[in-house]
């Protein structure tokens, strides 16, 4: 419909719907979402009027992936733990707004997705020397593999800065403000391990390769995403977890 908009100028409600091939009952119910979504559209009744879209109307309305959600829930998270995030109570209402505006599927899987995360504090003892950025393709990755429960296929480089390939299933995503963890079993090593994003490049889904989600043993001052608000803040350094960290 703004294609055509665009390129005729003027059309009528029975013009745009013979040229769509829907009834003028779809057209009038996507003209009111087009407005929901910022485009002026200007409209006149009767002879010689039709439906006008304004040559300088813009999309106001954002959309969000579940994953750019999703970022923007655990940057939010891992301010809240790190009790930096003196508006919280805002970020938590415009955040509350955009998953609002998600359709019913995507919220679904944004809450599983959410289901994945915890977050903790980390201990004052933790080297921070070697800190580096984290592979934005991750994200993307993380989204098939935790949703569609997927292996993860990665290149991993240890504390000694030994470099491995792994095939890993995933767990948990861990939050320990300011690095950011990857809870997964690894088939290889009968255990969960905890990789440091920062440390994780090429990562890959593997297609046709379900698995079971596990009970992962964190510690007791590691609380999940939805206990966020209801933490009790406290000094206490927190272990990763009772799984190796590599």
């Amino acid at each position: 419909m703004l294609r055509s908009l665009r390129r005729r100028g003027v059309a009528t409600v029975d013009e745009l719907a013979r040229e769509l091939g829907v009834s003028r009952r779809t057209v009038l119910r996507d003209i009111g979402a087009l407005r929901e979504e910022g485009f002026v559209l200007h409209t006149e009744p009767g002879r010689g009027g039709g439906v006008q879209l304004d040559p300088q109307s813009v999309q106001t309305t954002a959309r969000l992936s579940v994953a750019e959600v999703f970022a923007l829930l655990i940057s939010v998270a891992a301010m809240r733990a790190a009790g930096n995030l003196p508006f919280s109570d805002l970020a938590d209402t415009g955040l509350a707004r955009i998953e609002k505006a998600l359709p019913r599927d995507k919220v679904r899987d944004l809450r599983r997705f959410l289901d994945c995360l915890h977050v903790g504090q980390l201990s004052p003892l933790q080297d921070l020397s070697d800190r580096g950025d984290i592979d934005p393709a991750l994200l993307p990755a993380f989204e098939s593999a935790f949703l569609q429960r997927h292996c993860l296929r990665l290149s991993y480089r240890d504390a000694r800065g030994q470099q491995s390939d792994r095939l890993v299933e995933p767990q948990a995503l861990l939050i320990l403000p300011p690095l950011w963890y990857l809870v997964a079993w690894d088939p290889s090593r009968e255990g969960f391990r905890h990789f440091r994003m920062d440390r994780i490049s090429r990562p890959e889904p593997v297609q046709d390769t379900p698995f079971r989600r596990r009970h992962v043993p964190f510690a007791e001052n590691i609380c999940p995403y939805g206990a966020l608000h209801r933490r009790e803040k406290t000094p206490a350094p927190a272990a990763a977890g009772q799984s190796a960290a590599e």
